[in-house]
């Protein structure tokens, strides 16, 4: 049985997936915290936990954007959904 040689990696490519991961990492974390920390804000004070819930959905957007943006991709895609999905899921016990 013949065995398959893999391609080699050319280290630009390494290095923009090690930065989209870290990107990623650091932008999620931030964005589902807030979303989540919005829910409890709502319930004392309604307008500040409106104020986490939207900067929640900004960073969550410029994180999937920066990613596109290091992949030398457009930023506007459908992928940036996956930015406000956070903001969505808890949208429903904030309003």
């Amino acid at each position: 049985m013949k065995r398959r040689q893999p391609k080699p990696m050319h280290i630009e490519t390494v290095q923009k997936w090690v930065a989209s991961v870290i990107l990623f990492h650091v932008g999620s974390v931030p964005a589902v915290s807030l979303a989540v920390y919005s829910i409890g804000f709502t319930k004392h004070d309604h307008s500040r936990g409106i104020g986490l819930w939207l900067m929640s959905g900004v960073i969550g957007l410029l994180t999937i954007a920066g990613m596109r943006l290091i992949h030398r991709r457009s930023p506007l895609t459908p992928w940036l959904l996956f930015g406000i999905l956070p903001t969505v899921v808890t949208g429903f016990w904030i309003f």
